[in-house]
């Protein structure tokens, strides 16, 4: 990451919040000076993503946007164009390899790629030869864990029992109109899709008939958080970047939550088995919270 980049990303969030229209307006007058991004975290929500951006910031040779975990381009930012996208990005000038290190790589993390239908079509068209990086989690905890996120942020308003029964017709036709209208948003399907986003096979196969199995690499939230730093070091490998000494990921952004009742776990749990055994076939492994 660059020195300013760096710099300015380790700053408080609400110092980072007051500079963010300064660096945006910096952004926007040098865009076509920019750098786009070589990988993507494209998800899942709640699945570990800040952890895995933050940690993957402290590589020497791998920068972030500035201020910002995410750029939300490909999802609800798309009418603004690319020279919008680049303007969040690092210069060029400042990524090239040079005294024996190896060229910057520049990322951005945004979980709404992996469920959004036109992300993906919209990644391999603006940046082809992008690589995918995906976390996965439990299906069971990352929808209760993304209810506690939504009504911490106001999003929700409604008990997990209860925005698990509603959302079919809080959904409903959400998908299709957005295939439809690319111009179109729905509320309901970046906030309140619980189950349906850890139906993460087919968001899986929607990335993979765009961009390709080859530039995908999907983790374990179980490996992610295992106390080691084993699988920061097989990301850095897909990357083709020089392994460097990183310490295991800290948690971020959790959220205390109550406890799930049995009841609601174990229907969950049968709603996710057949998704489960297909990502299983896709994935050429038994998810950890299959085991």
């Amino acid at each position: 990451m660059s020195r300013a980049t760096s710099a300015l990303n380790r700053l408080a969030v609400p110092a980072r919040r007051a500079l963010l229209p300064i660096a945006d307006g910096l952004g926007g007058v040098t865009s076509q000076a920019r750098a786009l991004p070589d990988f993507l975290i494209c998800g899942a929500q709640r699945s570990g993503t800040t952890s895995l951006f933050k940690a993957l910031c402290s590589h020497p040779a791998i920068s972030g946007p500035t201020l910002r975990k995410g750029v939300h381009y490909f999802d609800t930012g798309y009418h603004h164009g690319l020279s919008w996208y680049r303007s969040h990005f690092p210069l060029r000038g400042g990524l090239r390899s040079r005294w024996g290190r190896p060229r910057t790589l520049v990322f951005e993390s945004s979980p709404y790629y992996l469920f959004h239908p036109l992300a993906p079509e919209r990644i391999a068209r603006e940046l082809p030869g992008v690589k995918i990086v995906v976390l996965l989690r439990d299906p069971v905890e990352r929808a209760y864990s993304a209810h506690a996120h939504e009504t911490a942020r106001g999003f929700e308003t409604e008990s997990f029992a209860r925005a698990i029964e509603l959302e079919p017709k809080r959904l409903a036709g959400a998908e299709e109109r957005l295939i439809e209208d690319p111009g179109h948003y729905s509320h309901s399907h970046q906030h309140h899709g619980y189950v349906a986003r850890g139906h993460y096979v087919d968001q899986l196969l929607r990335m993979e008939a765009r961009v390709g199995r080859e530039r995908m690499h999907v983790v374990d939230y179980a490996d992610l958080f295992d106390g080691t730093s084993r699988a920061l070091e097989e990301i850095v490998r897909y990357l083709d970047l020089p392994t460097t000494p990183m310490a295991a990921p800290g948690r971020h952004n959790a959220r205390k939550r109550s406890v799930m009742p049995d009841s609601l776990r174990a229907e969950l749990t049968a709603r996710f088995t057949e998704s489960d055994a297909r990502l299983a076939d896709w994935w050429g492994r038994t998810p950890s919270w299959s085991m």
